[in-house]
């Protein structure tokens, strides 16, 4: 029964957005009120020295963005909340994409200026494919935007989902006075304040006279009417059609000033999944299965600078898993057993007796894994979902220093490891072109390179088109190919055969001319 419940306690959740819609700051104040941090960090601030805890690289803290999925967890109200904090610029939408398959919830930031941006509306497809609950937080509400009926209607348009406001503001910008909670049945009035908690005044009956002396006549009538009109338009809230991913509860504040996050937090642990069944290619996994399994969605290299140590992250799918029980790499088919498991607060990281299903945890990896690997107590079981998409920019990468050869080819290796970029060898004369889906991936890799293993890379130019895996039951025509098409031919890390296009006509035509062979655009197939 002690098991059964710990599973219940868990709730682990991605926080996605488009950049800029205060992701980051939203994760800061959620780790406040779970007591993980005792002071807000800004992710952009001279006055503030303390930076935010999930943006932990030196190249986060420079640029001010996240370039990598965080990893935070922190007990509240009796429960265990697993939060991954996601980078939300597109250059790096593949690490959130395989983020998403992590977790069994979504919080949704938009910008009430900006609305629906183009980032966003490609991570909900994701999240819709999956049927990923969803919930929306409505953010900057201390700053002028879009009427929040308009952005209701935005959000429904663009995402191709219903939504269901449970909490609503009182005016925005400098007049904002605070929000209704409607879930809750309460008014919470404004008090800005960045860095520490600040109670709210809370009211139950949004009809009392007494909400004048509060807010004044107008606001007052206002909110009465927006609340009746929200009764009327949109369906009541139910969790059950929340929990399919048909119906998107909404939630207004402003995350850098501390307000609405409760509210957002208290409803949330209430209402979200605790961990929820995973397709198997086999079968469908229970969490409350006692054999463990789990798989691995991101690898990490240099968390802790001082040691040159990669990180494995395993989302724990079922059971109990323990530390210095031995469990099966089911790709090696062998047993392995791990002395010094870690649970995370983003960069720092402790180690762990037990963890169970829901849970994220990080494994020391000196090379035995790889993004989708699975581990068991014994059962042979394989999770899909993770695949390395086609790259769309690339470059040749040389090296720099001739002295540093050997950190560079190290650094190469366990930073294509992580999936960040993809590395492709030409078979004509073993050149290695570095494949991304964006340019800022090019500038991360030339700066983790240097700053993480002090070797110096250059990029040259490369026309590519597209990189396609190919595979073939026809091995003449697949051993022609490859003889017809060798300067265009590569290997990637797993050493399976890459045709690099040089255009999209020249890849249509031998789409055409070789029928039997098939082009893949992502690595899994």
């Amino acid at each position: 029964m002690a098991y059964w419940e710990e599973i219940q306690k868990r709730r682990t959740f991605a926080i996605v957005s488009h950049p800029d819609a205060g992701k980051t700051t939203l994760t800061e104040k959620l780790l406040l009120f779970g007591g993980a941090i005792h002071v807000a960090g800004a992710v952009k601030s001279n006055k503030i020295r303390k930076t935010a805890t999930s943006d932990w690289m030196d190249i986060e803290k420079q640029r001010g963005i996240s370039v990598a999925t965080s990893v935070m967890a922190f007990d509240y109200a009796g429960h265990k909340i697993n939060i991954l904090d996601t980078p939300g610029h597109q250059d790096f939408a593949e690490d959130t994409f395989r983020t998403l398959t992590a977790v069994d919830s979504v919080i949704i930031v938009i910008d009430i200026a900006k609305g629906v941006e183009a980032q966003t509306r490609k991570l909900m497809e994701v999240c819709r494919m999956r049927k990923t609950p969803v919930i929306v937080f409505v953010n900057k509400l201390d700053r002028e935007g879009k009427d929040p009926f308009d952005l209701l209607d935005e959000i429904e348009e663009e995402l191709h989902v219903n939504v269901r406001p449970l909490s609503w503001p009182i005016d925005m910008g400098t007049r904002f006075r605070g929000v209704y909670n409607i879930y809750e049945k309460k008014l919470d009035l404004y008090t800005p304040s960045k860095q520490y908690l600040t109670e709210s005044i809370a009211f139950t009956n949004v009809q009392s006279p007494e909400l004048e002396s509060h807010i004044g006549a107008s606001l007052s009538g206002k909110l009465r009417a927006d609340l009746e009109l929200i009764e009327g338009v949109y369906p009541p809230f139910d969790i059950p059609t929340y929990l399919c991913g048909d119906i998107a509860p909404v939630f207004f504040g402003s995350a850098l000033n501390n307000f609405g996050v409760k509210e957002l937090l208290d409803c949330f642990i209430r209402i979200a999944p605790s961990p929820r069944p995973v397709q198997a290619l086999e079968r469908v996994v229970q969490p409350e299965e006692e054999s463990f399994g789990g798989f691995v969605f991101k690898i990490h290299a240099n968390m802790d600078p001082n040691h040159r140590s990669c990180i494995a992250f395993v989302k724990i799918c079922s059971g109990r898993f323990e530390r210095n029980v031995p469990y099966k790499h089911v790709r090696f088919g062998k047993w392995m057993r791990f002395s010094s498991p870690t649970a995370f607060m983003a960069q720092k990281k402790e180690t762990v007796d037990e963890a169970f299903a829901g849970d994220i945890i990080g494994l020391p990896d000196t090379g035995n894994f790889k993004i989708g690997d699975t581990l068991t107590s014994g059962e042979d079981l394989h999770f899909k979902g993770l695949p390395s998409f086609s790259p769309e920019m690339f470059k040749y990468i040389e090296n720099a220093d001739p002295m540093k050869a050997k950190q560079l080819n190290k650094g190469i290796e366990q930073l294509m490891d992580e999936g960040v970029a993809q590395l492709f060898t030409k078979q004509f004369d073993g050149r290695k072109i570095i494949g991304t889906v964006g340019q800022l991936q090019f500038e991360v890799i030339q700066y983790r390179l240097l700053h993480e293993y002090g070797a110096q890379c250059k990029w040259e130019p490369v026309g590519l088109h597209k990189a396609c895996w190919i595979e073939s039951g026809n091995a003449v025509m697949l051993d022609n190919f490859k003889k017809r098409k060798m300067q265009y031919m590569a290997l990637d890390k797993e050493g399976r055969d890459v045709y690099l296009a040089d255009s999209a006509y020249v890849l249509t035509m031998a789409q055409q001319d070789f029928p039997d062979i098939r082009f893949h655009f992502s690595s899994e197939f």
